[in-house]
């Protein structure tokens, strides 16, 4: 069989074509060498082993953070050999893998997202109580959706749970929450608050809540976040990010809603300092009638006695002045013609009637003496 001869341009378009055959994608993990980005777009990095390296290429945007040589991370990728630049893999999806390199993964990007001001407490907005409208994304089979959706039931039901179900792990779980984040900011019916939740797991698998697209995504949403992640080790990014970061599904329902037990007992603790308080109040204003009664009669009294004391003071007087009375102790009216008459001016023959207390003299007078009064 004689050896078939290819131009280079015709051995390029025949790998590419029997490459995409047999591997369409690929996943390839290894560590990060001769890392660099150029004009702030493309990326460029090698991944290696102790036997071989296999260079990549790509753009900023599948980045899911700051990376560094040196970290172990998994790509997923079109193999692709370049007319000019030879063969590469062309990125599509980069995670770093293993404990120690996502934790330092994370840390850059925390690093780097602090900086920008994203975790600062001014930024964090309140949510309302109790959210009558939540956005709840997670994954509808998981025992993080079925606690939330018990509790809420419990302590307040009857609200308005709107669910986006999504994977909340392994390659496509950020890009499903950031999907689902935009369709709730996009509803025109627009929910109270959004509500990301899982339950805990490995430092892998939370990783994909440390991504920095999901992270700005979250930091961006117009609709107040609750992110809750049921671990206690390591806090994930977005939960840095978020309005409010809970521990638990458990405690975002707890935190949404008021417990109606609670609110019971509270009314009704109410209800008995309002009935007491209502009878301290009868009692008191009873009381205060009461010592008002008593003190209005008192005054009653004072003053009736004192109108009384004027009275007879007043009757004493007039008493005093009666001209019986003076008529009794022994004086006498002297009247001419029925009027009375002053003593200088009577004269001797006048006829005159003289009133005392018990009788009335018809006398003349025969004679008159003026006395000398002295002032």
């Amino acid at each position: 069989m004689e050896d078939q001869i290819f131009s280079v341009s015709d051995f390029v378009a025949v790998f590419n074509q029997s490459i995409s055959y047999a591997y369409p994608h690929v996943y390839i993990e290894g560590e990060i060498e001769n890392y660099k980005i150029s004009k702030n777009k493309w990326v460029y990095f090698s991944l290696r082993d102790d036997f071989a390296s296999v260079r990549f290429f790509g753009t900023i945007f599948q980045l899911p953070g700051p990376l560094e040589d040196g970290l172990k991370i998994r790509v997923k990728g079109v193999p692709f050999l370049h007319p000019l630049y030879g063969f590469s893999i062309n990125v599509s999806q980069i995670r770093p893998i293993g404990e120690g390199s996502i934790k330092k993964a994370t840390k850059l990007l925390e690093v780097k997202l602090k900086n920008e001001g994203l975790f600062d407490s001014s930024r964090k907005r309140t949510i309302s109580y109790p959210s009558t409208k939540i956005g709840l994304i997670t994954s509808i089979g998981s025992a993080a959706f079925h606690d939330f959706i018990k509790i809420i039931s419990e302590r307040w039901a009857g609200l308005d749970i709107r669910v986006r179900d999504v994977q909340v792990q392994g390659d496509i779980a950020s890009s499903q929450i950031i999907s689902a984040i935009n369709s709730f900011n996009k509803d025109v019916d627009p929910v109270d608050v959004l509500v990301i939740i899982r339950g805990g797991g490995s430092v892998e698998d939370l990783s994909s809540f440390n991504e920095e697209q999901l992270v700005r995504v979250i930091a961006s949403s117009r609709i107040p976040t609750i992110v809750a992640i049921g671990h206690e080790v390591d806090i994930c990014l977005s939960e840095l990010v978020a309005d409010i970061r809970c521990s638990t599904p458990t405690h975002a329902a707890e935190t949404l809603t008021p417990d109606k037990k609670d609110i019971k007992k509270e009314l009704k603790s109410i209800g008995f300092q309002m009935e007491n308080m209502i009878e301290r109040n009868i009692n008191f204003s009873y009381k205060d009638l009461v010592d008002n009664r008593d003190n209005l009669s008192k005054k009653i009294d004072i003053l009736f006695d004192q109108y009384k004391k004027q009275t007879m003071d007043y009757k004493n007087l007039l008493n005093a002045l009666n001209p019986l009375d003076i008529l009794k102790r022994g004086y006498a009216v002297i009247k001419s013609n029925g009027k009375l008459i002053d003593s200088s001016l009577v004269k001797i023959e006048d006829e005159l009637t003289i009133e005392t207390y018990s009788a009335n003299l018809e006398v003349k007078v025969k004679n008159v003496k003026l006395k000398s009064i002295k002032e």
